[in-house]
């Protein structure tokens, strides 16, 4: 979400023999990444294996496993950056250091415990742990593929195509990743500022701990706190998950309970004590700075409440009445839910006749204008990055080849480089892999292989632009619109394939862009780059592996998973994202942009967004210009603006009313007035939070849920606004909604 406020942490000294020209030409560089290295650390140890195994399996199950959840909690990387702290340096205490020899390895001693546990397994550890997971994004895209071919359109796909779709997804990008590290990785001028967050932590976990209470044992003790305190909101009082209270005294007013409802309205009001709630679609609010806050801020406010009631109340856009004010399900003309099942014909693709029959299909308010958003946030990425940073970006590529070698880049000469034609291997492996997929499992991912080579060329095209414009600005445009509408458009009728040419185009891009970040990484941090590239790739199949496993059980043992409507009242099983990427699939693939978009559809008008996005930046450029002195004009960050509720849906108003309330008690109250106790303590307590969320939502499912063991009273019955879903059109009729 931004770059962490490195004023608060200790300088490095200008280290003893470095030349002022090797320095980085980086100020924020200079601030946080120190100029030395000790390149006799181990870091190929037992602990670096055994942790980094057990992380990424670990994160890798529970993300997928709260991916089905209403409230689907990512568990991140800076919890394994704290968590496993302390049992590295258990592990450092008490295994022995018994030296040995290895038949084959000539006179070289190993040893299971080469010394403390120092930064570089730690570094190593992080990112086995968070391997593929494209910017900390959970689960592997393409296990959404799999559940809504199972779990939505009620189809069959293979367990070897799903898994074979989700590693090829995860690992191509890194193919082309590689060969483009020496024009974003190392350059000076390519400096990638999310990674400094990675560094100050880092730096800041390994400095002496010399408080009364160590970090260590704080996260011990939130840990517990949390892991306490979420059988209360996970399983005795789910009520406090959205704390609704304008529906509880308006409880037979349609408007007020679309007003205040936290799950299904605008959240007026609406509150959780639920961390993972908090923490769930917009990662945790502890770690995200307070510009980047208010950023989302301004632009939730203003689509939320101004654009929303405006369309809805105002002017009744798209006959907004007729549906409920917020859901990301699909609506006949009458009001009623879509039968998506009743136009898909045997063979996966629209039955034109029953389509017709059914007639258009129809969004609600909100759900049309997120799309209209999202096409004006790509549009005025663009712009804006191009304006406000061309010239940057441009100066910083040119310098990057003229530019001295830095001191970091020439600490990174003393390792051995990964040779470019593992690079060369992987990506013709992948691809052949991909064509085989696309091929004889044609059947079952619908994709041809002239849409995979399309994806993939579209994908390697949009990389290194997008990669200078991630490591300068800190900004990453997305390709998911993008993919989903050129391919509605080449290949109407095919869901699967749309959805599959998305996640090779827009995956494998986000992957490659991933990739290099990690890189970066360890380009400051002085990992082995061979070491580097093997934690990465092994992670990635490790956790590719675990979240198709998980996904598959959780698929095949609950009954009626994500089917909102025929799960028992407040089961969590409700899989929001999966059904925002199942809708997705029917959009774009199933009936196609230009039926719903296009000139056969009813939303051809919000294809204006995409113009007034790209116009947008151009005209707060314009004003800089023309009023250089006004110092808050290029703080107008448009596509952050337009972009705020980019997780919505299948993120919820309370998400954000909760996510911004923390975000803004930590980050500016006890940043500003306990900096040291946020200095010392904020990260832990977010990991401990996440960490402690986590076990006891595994712990009940375990317990109580697979022994259908429930509590049922007025604080178990979600959050009592079910007027909320109602449309207020004269005429409408739902089961159990007024007729006006």
């Amino acid at each position: 979400m931004g770059t962490l406020d490195i004023e608060s942490y200790p300088k490095p000294d200008k280290e003893e023999g470095v030349d002022e020209d090797e320095l980085s030409p980086i100020e924020e560089v200079r601030l946080t990444v120190t100029n030395t290295d000790d390149h006799t650390l181990p870091v190929w140890t037992f602990r670096m294996w055994f942790l980094g195994i057990l992380s990424c399996g670990l994160l890798s199950f529970l993300n997928q496993f709260f991916a089905y959840r209403t409230e689907p909690l990512i568990i991140t990387q800076i919890t394994v950056q704290v968590a496993v702290l302390p049992i590295g340096h258990f592990m450092a205490r008490i295994i022995p250091e018994t030296k040995f020899h290895i038949p084959g390895f000539g006179d070289r001693d190993f040893s299971l415990n080469p010394g403390p546990f120092n930064m570089k397994e730690h570094v190593l550890i992080s990112i086995f742990a968070n391997a593929g997971s494209a910017f900390g994004s959970g689960s592997a895209y393409a296990v959404g593929i799999v559940t809504i071919i199972k779990a939505f359109y009620h189809r069959n796909i293979s367990f070897l195509a799903g898994w074979l779709l989700i590693i090829t997804t995860q690992v191509l990008g890194y193919g082309w990743a590689g060969l483009l590290r020496k024009y974003v990785v190392e350059p000076a001028h390519m400096w990638w500022p999310s990674t400094l967050v990675q560094v100050s932590l880092f730096r800041a976990l390994h400095e002496k701990d010399e408080g009364r209470t160590s970090r260590a044992k704080f996260f011990v003790i939130a840990l517990v706190c949390s892991f306490v305190w979420y059988v209360v909101p996970g399983y005795l009082f789910t009520t406090l998950t959205s704390i609704s209270w304008v529906c509880w005294i308006f409880s037979k007013s349609v408007t007020a309970q679309q007003l205040g409802s936290g799950m299904r309205g605008l959240g007026l009001g609406a509150i959780s004590l639920d961390w993972s709630a908090v923490a769930s679609f917009l990662s945790s609010p502890l770690i995200c700075p307070f510009f980047a806050i208010m950023n989302v801020f301004a632009g939730y406010v203003m689509i939320i409440y101004i654009a929303i009631p405006c369309a809805y109340w105002g002017l009744n856009l798209y006959n907004a009445k007729t549906f409920p004010i917020f859901s990301s399900h699909l609506f006949t003309a009458k009001g009623e839910i879509y039968n998506i099942t009743a136009i898909v014909n045997d063979k996966f693709e629209i039955d034109m006749p029953k389509y017709q029959e059914q007639g258009h299909i129809n969004l609600s308010m909100f759900f049309a204008l997120t799309y209209g958003f999202g096409f004006a946030t790509i549009a005025s990425t663009l712009t804006h990055v191009g304006f406000f940073y061309g010239r940057e970006i441009y100066e910083r590529f040119r310098l990057s080849y003229k530019g001295k070698m830095d001191i970091h880049t020439k600490l990174m000469k003393r390792y051995p480089e990964v040779p470019n034609w593992w690079f060369h291997v992987l990506l013709a492996a992948t691809v052949i892999v991909s064509l085989l997929l696309c091929t004889v499992l044609k059947d079952q991912v619908q994709m041809p292989w002239w849409g995979l080579l399309f994806s993939c060329a579209l994908a390697f095209i949009f990389t290194l632009p997008i990669s200078i414009i991630t490591a300068t600005t800190n900004q990453t445009p997305g390709l998911n619109i993008i993919t989903e509408y050129v391919m509605g458009i080449i290949l109407p009728g095919k869901p699967i394939a749309n959805v599959c040419f998305k996640t090779y185009g827009y995956m494998s891009m986000a992957q490659a862009v991933s990739f290099l970040n990690d890189f970066k990484l360890g380009h400051y941090m002085k990992i082995p780059p061979r070491s580097m590239f093997l934690v990465q790739f092994i992670g990635t199949i490790i956790a590719g592996t675990v979240n198709i496993g998980v996904a598959w059980w959780l698929l095949t043992s609950i009954e009626n998973i994500c089917q909102e409507e025929l799960l028992p009242a407040n089961s969590p099983w409700t899989c929001p994202g999966d059904r925002v990427f199942f809708d997705a699939s029917v959009i774009w693939g199933l009936v196609g942009p230009r039926r719903i978009f296009g000139p056969l559809g009813n939303y051809p008008a919000l294809n204006w967004f995409f113009l007034g996005g790209a116009v947008g930046p151009i005209l707060v450029w314009l004003l800089h210009k023309a009023f250089p002195k006004q110092s808050w004009i290029p703080l107008i960050n448009l596509p952050v603006l337009l972009g705020a509720t980019s997780m919505m849906p299948p993120a919820t108003t309370v998400n954000y009313n909760s996510w911004i309330l923390v975000g803004t008690v930590f980050n500016f109250f006890v940043f500003r007035y306990r900096k040291q106790w946020w200095q010392r303590y904020n990260y832990v307590l977010s990991a401990a939070l996440d960490a402690g969320v986590a076990f006891m939502a595994v712990l009940l499912y375990f317990s109580v849920s697979l022994e259908n063991i429930n509590v049922d009273w007025w604080g178990t019955r979600g959050e009592h606004c079910d007027l909320a879903r109602c449309p207020t059109a004269k005429g409408v009729i739902v089961d159990g909604c007024p007729v006006y």
